[in-house]
């Protein structure tokens, strides 16, 4: 039976990549999407199809020898799923975010990079974890988790400009950016946590064993007692999700969700204020893995000290945006803060003792 793959982004693209490697037997033949749109007409050797395209130019014999693996966001794919059913597909299955995960974790310790939290010892002591879950009054309930694990403390962001209360916790306590929430997204509730949860005891022993991070409502870590366990005593600085890679580089990636005036913006805050930053930009945009969705996990004082980089030069990207951050509606602060987040967390890579695990998609 013939393998194809339907998706051409970041998770059919890893997915791809990894079975590549890890069962050569098994090889997909192309790309399945469901219009060409932003998509290349080839990504890694193999051609992209529009199903429709795929399916007129197969018989129904040749259809049932072909199994559909379907590589894309776990929310759409059961529109995927009655797609491939109009068009005579029957044997298909769902690579859901687990199982995506599980195959990148293979993958990247077969190839000595991007190292998996479970590949670390579990330790002894349980340290202090507090994951902030940003969500927002327009997030439709989710059907796949009952409650929240006891470190996941949900928080509303973007409460500044909705009179609607989805969590007690809000991102317009304390010090905050939360009227910004349309520009910068989760970046709303990240920013909380910084001014109002990392900025005191800084430098302390403590902070050595106490974890914050950002989640989204339909991102987050979803972690076990042992994977907990297995942080401080391991000196784990930051935990990120596996990152997605890109064809032919992520400098490609941006240029689908950011204008040129944008991101000429961001170029030349990072030039102003963090020079040693832009001078390697370059070669991180040239290779092509992503860390997406703001998702993080790390000690106090290296999310402090990540914030306390990340946030002046989203600033000054605002002031220098035509039109300005503050005359405008759309969530462009979010997206140039993933290129931010690749970029400072693999400049310290050799610096930081970084681990990846599952971000889970719940629906």
């Amino acid at each position: 039976m013939k393998l194809v793959i339907y998706g051409a982004q970041g998770i059919a693209l890893g997915a791809y990549e990894a079975m590549k490697s890890l069962y050569p037997s098994r090889q997909a033949e192309c790309f399945l999407v469901s219009s060409r749109g932003i998509n290349a007409s080839v990504v890694c050797d193999l051609p992209v199809w529009e199903t429709k395209e795929y399916a007129a130019k197969l018989s129904q014999k040749e259809k049932d020898d072909t199994e559909v693996l379907i590589a894309a966001p776990e929310n759409v794919q059961p529109e995927i799923e009655e797609t491939l059913e109009d068009y005579g597909f029957h044997y298909y299955r769902k690579l859901t975010s687990g199982r995506w995960s599980e195959l990148m974790k293979l993958f990247h310790a077969k190839m000595g990079r991007f190292l998996p939290l479970d590949a670390l010892p579990v330790g002894c002591h349980m340290p202090f974890v507090r994951l902030y879950m940003a969500r927002s009054h327009k997030d439709r309930p989710l059907k796949s988790i009952g409650s929240f694990p006891s470190y996941v403390f949900p928080v509303q962001a973007g409460a500044a400009c909705s009179s609607v209360r989805v969590a007690d916790l809000m991102d317009n306590q304390g010090e905050h950016i939360s009227e910004k929430n349309v520009n910068y997204s989760e970046l709303t509730v990240l920013y909380w946590i910084w001014k109002n949860k990392l900025c005191s005891g800084g430098g302390t022993k403590s902070d050595r064993k106490q974890y914050y991070g950002l989640s989204q409502y339909r991102r987050t870590f979803v972690l076990t007692d042992d994977q907990i366990m297995r942080l401080a005593d391991n000196d784990v600085d930051a935990v990120l999700p596996y990152p997605m890679p890109y064809e032919p580089n992520i400098h490609a990636h941006h240029q689908r969700y950011l204008k040129d005036e944008d991101w000429n913006a961001l170029l030349t805050a990072l030039e102003e204020l963090s020079p040693e930053y832009a001078e390697i930009f370059p070669d991180i945009l040239n290779q092509r893995y992503f860390y997406n969705y703001n998702v993080i996990l790390a000690r106090k004082n290296v999310l402090r000290d990540y914030c306390a980089w990340l946030f002046p030069i989203l600033e000054r990207t605002e002031e220098l945006s035509i039109p300005k951050g503050c005359d405008r509606g759309d969530r462009y602060i979010g997206y140039m803060a993933e290129t931010l987040e690749t970029l400072y967390f693999m400049r310290n890579a050799d610096e930081l003792n970084i681990v990846h695990t599952e971000c889970r998609l719940l629906t």
